[in-house]
């Protein structure tokens, strides 16, 4: 699988991509053309049933190419009769009036029944979305600023994007949203919710938002134009510090210019080490999360990717920018999918202490592929995993945890004053190894 094709998604609501045939040749084999007529057999039975003309007979080469793509790229293997089910299930539930629904509408339906069988960030990409993906993959993009998944409420929240509206507003990583405007999101597909979430820069919508054991509550966002800056960086004494806001492109040319940067800054000998903050990063581009890694390592594994039917181990370039110093690692619940990448990687590696909360646990790899008419799907087509053969499912955990009070405000607005215990603990750590002492954890000890 080429680097290149591979993005890491944590959620639908920002999820870049390149377009990519995944190994799918020019067009669908017997099998998928066979699950196709047996779809086309169910959209004329549909429509004959409900009293409709059946009149031209739908087209159903979207749902072969998906089906095909399933067949072949699908991280695990699948059977016929389960997507079939699937997709005329989903057919059945979602076109509610077989005689005024279009056949292309049967035919979306279906493929996105199917998909959405498979896993929670599998699924079909109508001609908006399919749009959106190159103003998402540019960091620009309107929206409410949210990396979310399906939950039995509706959507969990994995993370604000930093200095968003949604961040701004005060949601959180495991708000479960409820509701939008009123309207019950539990028995909505992914997609289905999201598309009401969305809407023009400018406008309002109302979430019911569910914390913990907290009564339910609204919040009220304006949606916006989306700018991600995905790297800042500040000298904390003489320890450098990174926030690393989410992995877009040329993040890890970003990361790099910081190091440079904050080593001029510090003066003579340069910075004693360096803090590298993950939390509340929902993920973004495989390549860069293998560019931060390299940013501080001197070649050698970052992450291995493993479809159904091969295996790909990316390294780091030799050099390591970082210069060898020692480096603390902030996660928490937000920290997601290339988050853990960069942390599993360091962490193997004995070059970093991770500090914090367990991460959000997300090892699996989605990649875009084109249908028809300026439509797609995104699918898991593989798993990552950590030099040491790690999976990241269930979260990585820190070596030196540091608990947030559940009540206190989110960690985006906290990194720029002096009520950050994680920062700060993570800072003693740093100068701590800078001096030479040892630093013991369950994993082992890092000494500088």
């Amino acid at each position: 699988m080429p680097r290149a094709s591979v993005r890491l998604l944590a959620g639908a609501l920002l999820c870049a991509a390149t377009l990519v045939g995944c190994g799918v040749g020019s067009g669908p084999g017997p099998e998928a053309r066979s699950a196709a007529e047996k779809l086309e057999e169910t959209i004329v039975a549909m429509r004959r049933d409900a009293g409709a003309t059946v009149g031209e007979l739908p087209d159903t080469a979207l749902f072969a190419q998906a089906y095909e793509y399933v067949r072949v790229s699908y991280v695990r293997q699948t059977e016929e009769r389960d997507l079939i089910e699937a997709a005329t299930g989903g057919m059945r539930e979602g076109i509610t009036d077989p005689r005024a629904a279009g056949t292309e509408a049967f035919v979306e339906a279906a493929t996105q029944a199917m998909l959405h069988s498979l896993d929670d960030y599998s699924g079909y990409l109508d001609r908006e979305n399919f749009q959106r993906l190159q103003e998402e993959t540019r960091g620009r993009f309107g929206g409410l600023g949210i990396e979310i998944k399906k939950d039995p409420l509706g959507l969990e929240v994995i993370s604000p994007i930093e200095g968003t509206p949604a961040d701004a507003a005060g949601v959180r990583p495991g708000d479960r949203i409820t509701a939008a405007d009123g309207v019950s999101l539990a028995r909505m597909s992914l997609r289905e919710a999201v598309d009401l979430l969305r809407g023009d820069v400018g406008t309002s919508v109302t979430l019911t938002l569910k914390r913990g054991e907290r009564e339910p509550f609204d919040v009220t966002i304006t949606r916006d134009i989306i700018r991600i800056q995905p790297v800042k960086a500040r000298l904390e004494g003489d320890v450098g510090y990174l926030r690393v806001s989410h992995f877009v492109s040329r993040t890890g040319e970003a990361v790099r210019e910081a190091l440079e940067h904050l080593d001029e800054q510090a003066g003579p000998g340069g910075v004693r080490g360096y803090v590298v903050d993950l939390r509340n990063n929902p993920g973004g581009l495989l390549d860069e999360a293998i560019a931060v890694s390299g940013a501080f390592l001197s070649g050698g594994p970052v992450v291995s990717v493993r479809s159904r039917s091969q295996s790909e181990q990316f390294a780091a370039d030799p050099g390591d920018p970082s210069g060898g110093k020692p480096i603390a690692v902030l996660l928490n619940e937000g920290s997601a999918s290339a988050s853990e990448i960069v942390a599993g990687a360091l962490k193997d590696r004995n070059r970093a202490v991770i500090v914090g909360q367990k991460s959000f646990g997300k090892g699996s790899v989605q990649t875009i592929l084109p249908l028809p008419g300026r439509r797609g799907i995104k699918l898991t087509t593989a798993l990552y995993f950590t030099p040491s053969g790690r999976t990241v499912e269930g979260g990585i955990p820190p070596d030196v945890e540091v608990a947030r009070d559940p009540d206190a405000e989110p960690a985006a607005d906290t990194l720029e004053n002096d009520e950050d215990e994680q920062l700060e603990r993570a800072l003693t750590l740093v100068i701590d190894m800078a001096g030479g002492h040892s630093v013991y954890w369950n994993a082992g000890s890092v000494q500088r």
